[in-house]
């Protein structure tokens, strides 16, 4: 099935054939003829599969229907959550809308915010943008949503997962309620659906592949090794395999730079990528590494998703990802397009529950190998299948029995969510006794002496009373 056929202009066909692809991928083919018809759509597939493509050509060709941009104007708006992700978007609207009258900008953190004020003030058809600048922006008034006919929100779940749903939500009421919505994530988890609700409008929903699964394509391997020895291995396998071109994930931006610095000192050309980088160092470490001069590019999960790097052959799991789906998104960046790719995974024994919680997420255990020289001293625990084994269903859990002679309709102790005591059945520590019986131990027309007057193991506080509403007592910390 040809781009053509999915009612695609001859531009943006051919922009296509330019590119190198000649039929669209599943998500592309079902995702674009219902953006072209004005549909909300809320698509999710596994990495590297073209959601890009997915939206950005029924959405370049809607534009051409319409006028061009007024100044400090936006038509149609893209939010990612990354800067890397906002470049590479905004590359691929430059590339697939190069044969049209239409205009682009990109705009995101890290760099100077005058020459994205300048660019807008022209307008943009297509607004790149990460949420955090975006609102900079409009605060300055160098944009306005008054044109706005539609809105993109590409990995979805990423943005949830980095905290921006307050800007989000922000960016959302600024927005008129009349547009097209659409949302790309690589899951369709329960925060996710949940956004939709407020967010879409009868969608049509495109769900090419299970959730959480890795490609096909990619190998997955795993070497056992004592976390000291990593490094050494990493350097080893990269001279022996003679990689040209490899990505590895290390858990802290501390642990990229010392990589990057002992791969350079072994004479492998390397760089790290980080959230504590300057922009322009992340883009000049990812640029060189897309042209061959960076062998190596060693970073932090900000690059987990986004990096688009056509064939990437290796990618390699310095450490292990503390959340499952990390995972699934790190070995995303190889094995795209269809093409095939390699992930390793070097593993310590600390890293055993780690390691089971990915196997238990992609319902198959990873092939070991452990390599000569680097057999770990401490061994690596096999993950326990769940079980049934992987890919069976998991079972309902069964509801807990009440305690015997709990009253009918609340819940036994032992569940989470349990029912409040009545009033007539909670104890007092500091209860008066019951009785009209006199104190006798405390003195007339005074206190009771400190340690008087009060139950046996009772502490001994003093009782505050409430301070009145816009006074303070003396002796209160502010």
């Amino acid at each position: 099935m040809p781009f053509a056929s999915l009612g695609l202009s001859p531009e943006l066909a051919r922009a296509v054939a330019d590119k190198g692809y000649r039929e669209p991928s599943p998500i592309q083919s079902q995702a674009i003829p219902a953006i072209l018809a004005g549909k909300d759509v809320m698509a999710a597939a596994q990495t590297g599969t073209g959601k890009t493509a997915g939206f950005t050509l029924p959405m370049l060709q809607n534009l051409t229907r319409g006028q061009r941009a007024r100044s400090n104007r936006a038509r149609a708006l893209v939010l990612t959550p990354t800067r890397e992700l906002a470049a590479q978007v905004a590359e691929s609207v430059e590339a697939y809308g190069r044969n049209l009258p239409l205009r682009s900008v990109v705009v995101f953190g890290g760099v100077s915010v005058n020459p994205q004020m300048q660019a807008l003030r022209r307008g943009a058809d297509v607004l790149v943008a990460t949420p955090g600048r975006l609102l900079d922006l409009y605060s300055q008034n160098a944009i306005k949503f008054d044109d706005l006919e539609l809105l993109v929100l590409d990995e979805a779940d990423r943005m949830l997962d980095m905290g921006f749903i307050r800007d989000i939500r922000k960016i959302l009421a600024l927005l008129p309620s009349k547009r097209q919505n659409l949302l790309f994530s690589a899951t369709f988890s329960g925060e996710i659906r949940e956004l939709a609700r407020g967010l879409l409008n009868a969608p049509v929903e495109v769900d090419v592949s299970p959730r959480n699964s890795t490609a096909r394509t990619v190998t997955q391997v795993l070497h056992p090794v004592d976390k000291g020895r990593k490094p050494a291995l990493v350097s080893q396998l990269i001279r022996d395999n003679n990689w040209h071109q490899v990505l590895i994930f290390t858990r802290t931006k501390h642990g990229a730079n010392r990589l990057a610095q002992k791969l350079e000192r072994d004479g492998i050309q390397a760089a790290a990528i980080h959230g504590n980088k300057s922009q322009g160092a992340r883009t000049k470490a990812l640029a060189g590494f897309k042209d061959g001069t960076v062998q190596a590019l060693v970073a932090t999960d900000i690059a987990a998703r986004g990096l688009d790097i056509h064939q990437l052959p290796q990618v390699v799991n310095f450490d292990l990802p503390q959340v499952a789906e990390d995972y699934v998104h790190r070995i995303g960046r190889t094995g795209r397009a269809g093409a095939d790719g390699q992930a390793i995974s070097l593993v310590c024994a600390e890293e055993s529950k780690l390691l089971q919680a990915i196997e238990k997420l992609i319902q198959k255990p990873i092939e070991r190998v452990e390599l000569p020289g680097y057999q770990p001293q401490e061994a690596v625990p096999e993950s326990r299948p769940p079980k049934g084994g992987y890919g069976a269903p998991a079972k309902p859990k069964k509801p807990k029995k009440p305690k015997p002679g709990a009253p009918e309709g609340r819940q036994s102790d032992n569940d989470g969510d349990k029912a409040p005591a009545k009033p007539s059945q909670r104890r007092n520590p500091r209860r008066k006794p019951s009785g009209n019986a006199p104190r006798k131990d405390r003195p007339q027309g005074g206190q009771a002496p400190r340690g008087e007057g009060r139950s046996e193991g009772q502490p001994n506080r003093r009782r505050r009373r409430p301070s009145r509403a816009g006074t303070a007592r003396s002796g209160d910390k502010s």
